[in-house]
């Protein structure tokens, strides 16, 4: 349960399983495609085992969903979207800007939000009230005006009630790849995003690289993961902890310690083996340890050139100079610093946001924030005297591209 890693093999492994079920996942994209609503709900009824009456969820049950939430964990989560909400508001950029760069040209960027986009909210082995927050969120602080939800039935009243404080009224209870296929393609019931967000299962990962070409997607998010570098101070009571905290996710979940310390690699093994024994959700986090284990390295060096190969969606970073290692990090979804940040508050309330890239992905995306929800345009304000302080570089690399044209859009104004 508990073993050495070779970290070539376990990163390899990561992706192997998107590759594993694309041709699926491809012929459920083609039902959709040909069948809108009718696939999703023939494609419910065989994975879900549940016949829907209807799709959307109407208000009526959105908003009696509070009468079957503790009024603890609406109040914690009202509480959680303050600090979500308070932290992506520090990521938005101007609406516009323009700085004058020398006389008479002024440069800048216009940001502006997409128009619609859906998030991927996972639901079956659990509720992911977090989630709808997380993916919900920076869109409404992005000020996009069209916000759907796509999340498996039966839809929790917890989920609900979260999407609620989040903000949205548009939920369907669907889940799966068919989900992102509806999203991306459009159904009768379900229209079309201009972006995908969210984390999900292998199947939910695949479906969205599969549609990039008919709606943008944040990043392949899912499996969860983390990995811990951790030296001879750290608490091995405290990194079992974040172990299984990550495995209880998905059988489908992993973990690795990469420690210069052979001797905790052992003890924290036998934390895991006797937390494990009496957790809750025991034979999905048994699963997730069998692809889990541990990389014991020379130095922080070694441990540090490990982790950047892995690219891992959490990075736990325990050691005696925490800060001093997370300087020199380079690819990692989320770090958590010292042995008191646990994991799991950036799952729920920091204000960070913990949907984020995994499978090795990191080297290339970052967490969902507020940009993933915007576009930019350059801005370039140019009076005479400013184009007569280009013109000529202008005119001279037009021409020499034998693009006269262009340089003549620029001598006809200078003549002008």
């Amino acid at each position: 349960m508990w073993k050495a890693l070779d970290v070539g093999i376990w990163v390899a492994g990561r992706r192997s399983d998107l590759d594993r079920v694309k041709g699926p996942v491809s012929e459920i994209i083609g039902r959709v495609r040909r069948e809108g609503d009718a696939a999703l709900l023939d494609l419910t009824r065989k994975f879900d085992g549940i016949d829907l009456d209807e799709i959307a969820v109407p208000d009526e049950e959105r908003e009696a969903a509070y009468d079957l939430v503790d009024a603890e964990l609406v109040e914690s989560l009202v509480q959680a979207e303050v600090r979500i909400s308070d932290f992506h508001e520090l990521q938005r950029s101007r609406d516009l800007w323009l700085q004058e760069v020398e006389p008479g040209i002024t440069l800048g960027v216009r940001t502006t939000p997409l128009s619609r986009v859906g998030a991927y909210v996972p639901g079956g082995r659990a509720a992911y009230p977090s989630t709808a927050l997380m993916c919900i969120i920076p869109a409404v602080v992005a000020g996009v005006r069209e916000i759907c939800c796509c999340t498996p039935p039966p839809v929790s009243p917890i989920t609900l009630v979260a999407l609620d404080i989040a903000g949205i009224d548009e939920i369907y209870r669907v889940g799966g790849a068919q989900a992102i296929a509806a999203m991306a393609i459009g159904t009768e019931t379900i229209p079309a995003v201009e972006k995908i967000v969210g984390p999900g299962n292998v199947y939910v990962t695949a479906a969205k690289m599969l549609l990039r070409d008919e709606a943008e997607i944040d990043f392949p998010a899912g499996p969860s993961e983390i990995a811990i570098i951790a030296d001879a101070t750290a608490n091995p009571t405290f990194i079992a902890a974040d172990i299984l905290a990550q495995a209880e996710h998905d059988p489908d979940a992993a973990c690795v310690l990469v420690t210069t310390d052979a001797a905790l690699a052992d003890r924290v093994g036998t934390e895991v083996k006797r937390m494990a024994a009496g957790a809750a959700r025991r034979e999905i986090i048994e699963e997730a340890l069998g692809h889990s284990g541990y990389i014991v390295v020379g130095d922080l060096d070694e441990a540090v050139d490990v982790v950047d190969g892995i690219a891992p969606e959490h990075l736990s970073i325990q050691v005696r100079d925490p800060l001093g290692t997370l300087t020199r990090i380079r690819n990692a979804g989320s770090i958590f610093v010292g042995p008191y940040a646990a994991v799991a508050c950036g799952d729920y309330a920091s204000g960070t946001n913990h949907v984020l890239p995994t499978a090795g992905y990191a080297r290339l995306y970052s967490g969902l924030d507020v940009n993933h929800f915007c576009r930019r345009s350059t801005v370039q304000v140019i009076t005479r005297e400013g184009l007569e302080a280009i013109g000529d570089v202008v005119e001279t690399i037009a021409d020499a591209e034998g693009l006269h044209a262009h340089a003549e859009s620029v001598r006809v104004r200078r003549r002008g």
